[in-house]
């Protein structure tokens, strides 16, 4: 993925977030909300989407909007079996219990609710789930959540502190995990071999760690951390191509020395607003690490930054090599 494609992603997710914040607006007291439960007009109301059923011998509505309903209570539901794609956004949900009965669900979006936990859930029970989305919802741990046909998880602005919880066993078909704007610390247990892509930016992550066991990764999005080291980058990330470390307080050039372990995927580099950005030769000393990057920060890298660096690995070797002794 090019650092322009990610742009795009990263763009709509954030565009995505402000309306889930202006949608969520009165939901802070929880004393004020009015008890509002579903009703089949309302439900009728939102249905599209006219599709074979799964036999093949009937139709059915297979998709339904209720987003911004104010809804409390979502019971009546059950009833739609064949709904494939759901969006309860921006309401008042704590219990998801309603959707057991919905197991042909490829697609859900529960954003800007009050789901404080993924136990008790019946999530695991959706066997052809796909894509989840539990951005702005009160999560403080991924304790009980499972998909086994999940393959994207948008869990964007909870308030989770540590990743724990997370079963390989029960989301192994994971490839897009995105926890940007929670509170934390490290990368620590995030064990999912198959992940591709893990956006962890605007949390508060001091240390890298575990890092090794996501062999497939392809992207890893950290900006806006606290980050001084890179020293959790792992040789065993074999595919990583993206890095986005934008907005952290790293340093020193020596820090450079750790993309090191991934000089041969690593194409793309984000590392402006960080204090070694500023530094003397910044360009340059990227480049003596990372001979197959194509872009740094905002620029792709030209032919005569290829050029200089390669001269200047040159000198390095030179440098290294002993003058033989005189007998």
């Amino acid at each position: 993925m090019s650092e322009t494609e990610e742009d795009v992603v990263l763009s709509e997710g954030e565009a995505e977030e402000g309306a889930q914040e202006e949608g969520r607006g009165e939901e802070d007291n929880d004393d004020q909300v009015l008890v509002s439960p579903l009703t089949q007009e309302t439900i009728s109301q939102g249905l599209s989407l006219l599709c074979r059923t799964g036999n093949g011998l009937a139709h059915a509505y297979v998709k339904l909007d209720l987003k911004d309903k104010g809804l409390t209570d979502i019971a009546t539901i059950s009833k739609c079996i064949h709904l494939r794609f759901l969006d309860v956004s921006n309401n008042h949900l704590t219990d998801l219990s309603p959707l057991a009965s919905l197991t042909q669900l490829l697609w859900l979006k529960i954003d800007g609710n009050a789901v404080a936990s993924f136990k008790g859930q019946p999530l695991g029970q959706l066997t052809y789930l796909q894509w989840l989305s539990l951005a702005m919802n009160h999560l403080n741990d991924l304790e009980g959540l499972s998909g086994t046909a999940l393959e994207s998880l948008n869990l964007i602005s909870n308030n989770i502190q540590r990743v724990n919880g997370l079963q390989y066993s029960r989301l192994t078909n994971l490839v897009t995990l995105e926890l940007r704007g929670n509170h934390l610390e490290t990368t620590d247990g995030i064990y999912l071999p198959n992940l591709r892509r893990l956006y962890l930016a605007q949390n508060v992550i001091k240390h890298l760690e575990g890092l090794e066991k996501l062999e497939r990764l392809t992207t890893l999005h950290l900006r806006d951390n606290q980050l001084e080291t890179l020293d959790g980058i792992s040789p065993n990330m074999k595919y990583l191509q993206y890095l986005n470390v934008r907005g952290n307080v790293i340093f020193s050039q020596n820090t450079l020395l750790s993309l090191g372990r991934v000089s041969n995927t690593l194409r793309t580099l984000v590392l402006s607003e960080n204090p070694v950005a500023e530094t003397e030769d910044y360009r340059l000393s990227v480049l003596v690490c990372l001979p197959q990057l194509e872009r740094l920060d905002k620029d792709p890298v030209s032919s005569v930054e290829r050029t200089e660096a390669q001269e200047r690995v040159k000198e390095l070797m030179e440098e290294e090599i002993p003058e033989p002794e005189d007998f």
